[in-house]
């Protein structure tokens, strides 16, 4: 599809993004973005759409949430995102999980968030791969971006007490830190011998999907709430030289000074790629922020923590983790993160270019820009006003819906 915007308020979350101006998609892609009117030459065979008085961005991008992975409207009948048999199950994967068919799929792309992270839950210590995906598609293969594009990790009350309850490891933090050691030294340990012994070395699914996070071509996603725990995860990710983001990080606010000593020291390309002590704080995913106390790890949980974080110019992303917070209100957690302080843009970016800076897709969505994915959205109004709703949702070059 060919498809011409003009007159729109551009957000495009570039430096240069123009305020009025026009946008073109062609072949799934945006092919140009700038001033005032399209070339008629570039324009040439395009449907149009005329954006006078309306918004134009990229669409939001939820970084971290378990979207289809828990189907909406079931219990354990559609709850496939925590397997609580073994604390590490690496080689587990969203996109077997995921169900396309899901009804929120469907809300979230007609309220403009146009991809998101889902999978696994935080009972494992160590529990499989995150996959990013568009929400438009009739199968997993028509909605997937990134089939593994990160593994997550979980720290503090979730393992220790869906396996310790149970009188099982890990019953403990100490626990859960072992164990997240011993899958990384196991993982290292067989990549050796596959080097040096291939023919006699026997495959093993759960150690090879560590191999990419241990190099630093995949991301880690660590979910942790208290200052302990987080400490904890930026300890070991540290320790084997891995790429990371933090997932909640709900006391992170307490700790920004420590976390930013520690993010502008390890910005150099030579870190994250598996050396010891070289890891790499790639950015922190905050929420969800409309939440009560539900459980001590987040009694200290604060609305001020992205815009507290964002001071630290570490990359911040805001998620909803739905089903806790249903993924059409995405905008409404960033606006609440707006009204406590967080700057505007940064509030922007946490739906769109940190949110895909930290699904690692930074150089694929998030912006509107020639070459990036077309993912747009055509609003009717400033996107963090609560009245505000998507006039045009395009996935991926194609037009999924047009208010009429």
């Amino acid at each position: 599809m060919k498809l011409l915007i003009e007159n729109a308020k551009l957000l495009t979350m570039t430096p240069d993004s123009p305020e009025q101006g026009y946008l073109l998609v062609e072949d799934g892609r945006i092919a140009m973005v700038g001033h005032g009117s399209c070339p008629a030459d570039a324009a040439n065979g395009a449907q149009y759409f005329d954006a006078f008085g309306r918004i134009v961005m990229p669409g939001m991008i939820d970084a971290h949430c378990h979207l289809s992975v828990f189907n909406s409207g079931l219990r354990w009948e559609g709850a496939d995102g925590n397997e609580i048999t073994d604390p590490v199950t690496p080689d587990l994967s969203a996109v077997d999980s995921i169900f396309p068919d899901d009804v929120s799929i469907a809300e979230a792309a007609r309220y403009g968030v146009t991809s998101v992270m889902t999978g696994p839950g935080s009972a494992n210590v160590i529990g499989g791969t995150f996959a990013h995906v568009h929400t438009h598609g009739r199968t997993v293969e028509d909605m997937t971006i990134h089939e593994k594009a990160a593994m997550k990790a979980a720290f503090g009350e979730n393992p220790k007490s869906v396996y310790g309850q149970n009188q099982k490891s890990p019953a403990t933090r100490m626990s859960s830190a072992a164990h997240f050691r011993r899958a990384m030294d196991e993982a290292i340990w067989y990549k050796k011998q596959k080097a040096v012994k291939p023919d006699e070395t026997k495959p093993d699914a759960r150690w090879e999907a560590l191999l990419p996070v241990l190099s630093g071509e995949r991301l880690i996603k660590i979910h942790c709430h208290r200052m302990d725990d987080i400490l904890t995860a930026v300890r070991l990710a540290d320790q084997y030289g891995l790429r990371f983001t933090l997932d909640h990080c709900t006391e992170g606010y307490l700790i920004a000074d420590v976390l930013k000593t520690y993010y502008d020291s390890h910005k150099d390309d030579s870190c994250g790629k598996g050396d010891r002590g070289r890891g790499k704080l790639v950015g922190i995913i905050t929420g969800p922020l409309l939440t009560d106390r539900s459980k001590p790890e987040v009694n200290r949980m604060s609305i001020r923590n992205p815009a507290l974080l964002a001071e630290t110019g570490i990359p911040v992303a805001i998620a909803t983790d739905h089903p806790v917070i249903p993924i059409e209100y995405l905008p409404v957690t960033a606006a609440m993160a707006l009204r406590a302080g967080m700057p505007e843009y940064l509030a922007l970016a946490a739906i769109t270019s940190n949110a895909a800076l930290c699904s690692d897709a930074g150089d694929l969505l998030g912006r509107l820009a020639p070459g990036y994915m077309a993912d747009i959205l055509v609003l009717s109004g400033d996107p963090f006003d609560y009245r505000t709703t998507p006039d045009l949702v395009m996935i991926g070059g194609q037009l999924v819906y047009q208010r009429r």
